[in-house]
């Protein structure tokens, strides 16, 4: 029987996100006939390394988050020679960094929204583009710390006074519209879904509560759209270097009629696997069930030593 350590919660401001995915994880990959060690990940490394001994034949990554996905916890692995799920060090971090990101996705020919890294200082007393923009950290997921600035408002130097991630932010235009999200794993991208957030924009709550949003899954959008979505997550997946899954998240303005315009957010190389999360619920609708992703997840883990 294969052996699996599963490790969630870490360190991140999506500590309690990584608890729920690991937790649903562990339950699928018994289910699955795998030997599961949970492990839990503190702030103490040598004790997440000890944790590891004797050697597992595999990891699984279900932490979320910085030190969880941006290319930390597998240069670790990686360093002592145990395969793991989901995208190495160079993917990772790249991923994780918003800007970096972007300046790939910009160079493979993929669409971007306009904007760039901005000093949080000078935020504080001037608009960087025209209104309305998006404010986000450069090294967060889950829509942690994310802003909309729009016209008529004055939250600009609010914004900027209370900023707790770092002396940098990405400012972006608001592209009005509809949120799309496409799954990966491997090389086939699987479906189209359109989040409908049931208040506000889709942000932590909207992501994580129960009822937060709706999910329409194939999204009711142009085929042109449907098909050009999917298109741009594998390439955005190859254009990174992502291993196993990933999910690509798009805005797609249709106000001016169809087929409208689509623009690439960003990559997730650690999809949430939670039960309101996307990654599963795409797969379910592609025959894939939960314990049959996780599974492929874990005979698709590797490592770059």
């Amino acid at each position: 029987m294969k052996s699996v350590a599963v490790l969630y919660g870490g360190i991140s401001a999506e500590r309690e996100v990584s608890l729920a995915s690991g937790r649903q994880v562990i339950v699928a990959l018994e289910s699955a006939g795998y030997a599961v060690r949970p492990v839990e990940v503190g702030p103490d490394i040598t004790r997440t390394i000890a944790a590891l001994d004797p050697r597992p034949d595999a990891v699984f990554n279900a932490l979320h988050g910085r030190f969880g996905e941006d290319g930390s916890i597998q240069g670790v692995l990686d360093w002592l020679g145990i395969p793991y799920t989901h995208s190495g060090v160079r993917a990772s971090a790249l991923a994780m960094d918003k800007a970096a990101a972007k300046a790939v996705f910009a160079a493979a020919g993929l669409p971007v929204a306009r904007g760039g890294v901005v000093d949080i200082a000078a935020l504080e007393h001037a608009d960087p583009m025209p209104l309305p923009y998006v404010v986000k950290p450069v090294n967060e997921g889950s829509s942690v710390g994310v802003e909309i600035l729009r016209e008529g408002g004055n939250r600009r130097a609010a914004v900027a006074t209370g900023w707790r991630f770092g002396p940098v932010a990405m400012v972006e235009e608001y592209i009005p519209g509809r949120e799309l999200t496409v799954g990966v794993m491997g090389d086939q991208a699987l479906t189209v879904t359109e989040i409908d957030p049931t208040v506000g924009f889709y942000d932590y709550e909207a992501k994580y509560a129960d009822g937060g949003s709706r999910h329409l899954i194939p999204a009711p959008v142009h085929p042109m759209i449907f098909a050009r979505a999917k298109d741009v997550a594998l390439a955005a997946h190859r254009a990174l270097g992502c291993r196993g899954a990933s999910r690509a998240d798009f805005r797609y303005d249709d106000t001016a009629g169809e087929p409208g315009r689509l623009v690439l957010l960003e990559i997730n190389t650690q999809p949430g696997l939670t039960p309101t999360s996307l990654l599963p619920e795409q797969a379910a609708h592609c025959g894939v069930d939960f314990p049959a992703l996780c599974a492929w997840m874990v005979e698709h883990a590797a490592c770059r030593a």
